[in-house]
């Protein structure tokens, strides 16, 4: 059907996991905490609500990746780097070498994992 209609499939491939895993948890995160508990009726309710829950997400809501600090507070003491993915699933540490991708050229988190 998409197809029918020129519109474009965009999936992730095959091992690419890990590539949107911060934007997955933070869509999980909107709805377990958010959407799913308020059951917004309208649209423009639904707008309202979100809107509200972001500024309750970035200005009180600890965060674990970020030392359970809110992001704002990050930002605005300049105090953390970003969570790093490869830091929390590589088994081992690599060479910067090891780890040097042509130009262009896209590296998954999930090959790290992987045995040498």
């Amino acid at each position: 059907m998409l197809k029918t209609h020129g519109i474009a499939i965009s999936m992730d491939g095959r091992g690419r996991a890990l590539d949107n895993i911060f934007v997955e948890r933070l869509w999980r995160s909107v709805k377990h905490e958010d959407v799913y508990l308020k059951g917004y009726a309208t649209v423009p309710e639904l707008l309202l609500g979100l809107t509200e829950y972001f500024v309750f997400y970035n200005t009180q809501r600890t965060h674990q990746s970020l030392d359970y600090n809110t992001p704002d507070e990050v930002y605005r003491t300049a105090s953390g780097g970003g969570a790093r993915i490869v830091d929390n699933f590589s088994e081992r540490k690599k060479s910067r070498s090891e780890t040097e991708t042509k130009p262009g050229q896209r590296r998954s988190a999930a090959c790290d994992r992987l045995p040498s």
